[in-house]
């Protein structure tokens, strides 16, 4: 019995070649795209979280104060639950890191130093949003010691907005290619039923089995989809060793190797199998 269906699931491809093929296309554009979607998430998200801990409020500090005071201000910014850590720049370091940035010695021209102490905040990666940030910004504001709260990160901001909205357009990409491969599958089912209507038909009247009418649907399905998996592993391959001059994507991809491979090879025969059944849910059998 599954000899012949086997047999029959190749006929059914026979039959249908040309709509089998554009399936096949279809579908394996929307294995690597999902697959594509999933890649770029993650990457996405290593990349937010790696911004977000990059993501620094300065907060400078009023004068006279001691070392005493300093520790007491240290205290009580890092009992925030909205900081991660908290680092003190003393005027001295903060005129340093000035000439360095700018190049230029404002000593040369002024017997003082002017820049104000400040405590460097940096911000656990859950609250870092612009709801988030204004609460915190208002927050440390309040503070009596606080003369001035700084962000000097907009640029990053608009940087993870970017990547919000680009992961949103693939998956509306992505979703629209699963669509038509999707339609085109269910398509192809039913153009194989419809060109088989009179064997069918002939079948239920000899009293055939409703598993061995559709199981040589199902398993066509299936081998639709293992072959889309497997083309999909080959191209998966290739743009591997294409990116391997990028060590970080190249890291990326090896870590995370037998868990693509896996999904790979699921996705294709999974999504055949389910558009197939829902493809035959109609097919009874009734004459």
């Amino acid at each position: 019995m599954v000899i012949f269906w086997i047999k029959e699931a190749i006929k059914s491809i026979g039959r249908a070649k040309y709509s089998f093929l554009l399936t096949l296309i279809s579908l394996t554009i929307a294995v690597i795209l999902i697959e594509a979607s999933i890649m770029a998430l993650q990457l996405s998200n290593i990349f937010q979280n790696k911004l977000k801990n990059n993501i620094n409020i300065s907060v400078f500090i009023k004068d006279p104060f001691n070392q005493d005071d300093i520790k007491n201000y240290n205290s009580i910014l890092t009992e925030k639950d909205f900081i991660k850590s908290v680092k003190f720049v003393s005027k001295e370091e903060a005129a340093l890191n000035f000439i360095n940035e700018t190049g230029e010695d404002f000593r040369d021209i002024l017997n003082y130093n002017p820049l104000p102490a400040s405590f460097v905040v940096q911000l656990n990666t859950d609250v870092v949003s612009k709801d988030s940030l204004d609460y915190v910004m208002s927050n440390l504001t309040k503070l009596t010691f606080v003369d001035e709260v700084i962000f000097r990160n907009k640029f990053v901001y608009r940087l993870l907005s970017y990547l919000d909205a680009g992961k949103n357009y693939l998956f509306i990409v992505t979703g629209l290619l699963i669509f038509i491969a999707v339609y085109l599958v269910y398509s192809t089912i039913k153009l194989i039923t419809n060109t088989r209507m009179v064997e069918l038909e002939t079948m239920k009247l000899v009293g055939a089995k409703l598993s061995t009418i559709k199981m040589p649907l199902l398993l066509n399905g299936l081998f639709t989809g293992f072959l889309a998996s497997l083309v999909s592993i080959v191209i998966y391959y290739f743009v591997s060793t294409q990116v391997s001059q990028y060590q970080l994507i190249q890291k990326f991809i090896v870590a995370n190797k037998y868990f693509y491979l896996l999904s790979l090879f699921a996705i294709g025969p999974t999504l055949c199998l389910i558009v197939t059944l829902f493809a035959l849910r109609k097919l009874t059998l009734k004459i």
